[in-house]
């Protein structure tokens, strides 16, 4: 990504509408500012959204922002970030959210690099259960920007929701720089009462907003706070990089049925899955991933022999149990990509793939390829809405199948919720 000059509103009046932001639905949140007004002017309306709808802010401030007067002496800085912190809870008061406590990291500001480690361990302990993570994105040109962001993203719990709010993006990069990922962004679209609110939280942080001590510029000139005027916030989602660890489905798994495999919406999605395979009949079918067994036990009914396999003992131990009465079925302890057998002329991936890291990606679906008999199919379903754990997303997964150059397309059948391919090998 490049820096320049200054960027000014103007410049991104062209950006087309984008996604809306998919995560609301949340009780725990948790959000991490770099600097005391971060996280007003990146995700104010976000906030006050999930506040209004019950969700319990905890906010984590890294830094009291005392060094954004760098030529400052240090008294000026110890009374700037005692300021500061003042401001914050008046923007918090503003935005009707007395109740939330900020944690004070009280890292010196300009020099979180130097704190990276002890950031993340207090953002850990903040968010330990918290199912949204928001954070600076950590791209954004502001190096506290940048280690906030990391640390909150690496402390994020398995299963929490990571999303990112841009800051200094707007007035230091062009539009046009490849770097933005806009593939990941979504936008949060704020009404007039939100954005008033907002404005005036913003208005709390008069030591932005007026020179400082030696009558330097302000920080929040009137054409930087434009940026921040928009009716919509965007926000950058930050998947995981890693595959999602057996741990994590082994906690789920804690739960009797943690995917309610008999409710309407599964039994339908399975019921259309099983009817998009062109074949009346399949000789040996190979399912990674088979859970409790659910499809496992449909497969029977069209396939000769059914190798299914899952890494939590869990759950394997009921798809056994569902499956004891057909000896035309096994069930084995196995994780992709290791576990693929062949040659089948079946190979069934159900919400598995966009768990997988990229290298696991690439790896499972070459020995899917690898251990398909000439002529063999792929059953690909998953859910499209973003799972928190997942370093893909369900549409992504399903276009590296369409575009394997081992695979040709037969079914393609999309829903709101769900996408189903049918492919085969070349």
């Amino acid at each position: 990504m490049t820096t320049g000059p200054f960027h000014a509103e103007a410049d991104w009046r062209g950006l087309e509408t984008l996604p809306l932001f998919p995560t609301e639905d949340v009780r725990r949140v948790c959000v991490v500012a770099a600097h005391p007004d971060d996280e007003t002017l990146g995700a104010s309306g976000l906030i006050q959204r999930l506040h209004t709808h019950g969700a319990k802010i905890r906010l984590v401030v890294a830094t009291d922002g005392e060094a954004a007067f760098p030529l400052s002496s240090a008294a000026d800085r110890r009374s700037l970030g005692a300021r500061r912190r003042l401001e914050l809870l008046e923007a918090l008061r503003c935005q009707g959210m007395e109740d939330v406590e900020p944690v004070w990291a009280g890292f010196p500001d300009s020099a979180l690099i130097d704190h990276e480690a002890e950031l993340t361990d207090i953002i850990r302990e903040v968010a330990a259960d918290s199912e949204l993570c928001l954070a600076p994105w950590p791209e954004d040109p502001h190096p506290d920007h940048q280690v906030a962001g990391r640390a909150a993203f690496r402390a994020a719990p398995l299963g929490a929701h990571r999303w990112s709010y841009p800051i200094w993006l707007w007035h230091m990069v062009a539009p046009d720089d490849p770097a933005i990922p806009w593939a990941r962004a979504a936008e949060v679209r704020l009404d007039d009462a939100s954005a008033a609110i907002k404005t005036k939280a913003v208005q709390a942080f008069q030591s932005q907003l007026e020179p400082g001590p030696g009558g330097e510029d302000p920080i929040l000139t009137p054409e930087i706070l434009e940026h921040f005027g928009r009716d919509r916030e965007i926000l950058f989602h930050e998947p995981r990089t890693t595959s999602t660890p057996v741990s994590r489905f082994e906690t789920l798994y804690r739960e009797p049925d943690p995917w309610a495999m008999d409710s309407w919406y599964e039994r339908r999605k399975r019921t259309v899955a099983l009817a998009a395979l062109p074949r009346e009949r399949y000789a040996f079918a190979v399912e990674p991933a088979c859970g409790t067994g659910a499809l496992t036990l449909d497969l029977a009914d069209r396939c000769d022999r059914v190798y299914a396999f899952d890494p939590v003992p869990a759950a394997l131990s009921v798809a056994r149990d569902r499956t004891a009465h057909l000896s035309t079925v096994e069930c084995a302890a196995g994780t992709l990509p290791d576990g693929m057998r062949g040659p089948a002329d079946l190979v069934v991936l159900s919400e598995i793939l966009y768990y997988l890291s990229e290298a696991d990606l690439t790896a499972t679906l070459d020995r899917t390829v690898a251990s398909l008999s000439p002529g063999g199919q792929v059953l690909a379903v998953h859910w499209r809405p973003q799972a928190p754990d997942a370093p893909h997303h369900g549409s992504q997964v399903h276009e590296r199948l369409r575009t394997h150059p081992g695979l040709r397309s037969l079914v393609t059948y999309s829903e709101a919720d769900f996408l189903v391919d049918v492919l085969a090998r070349r």
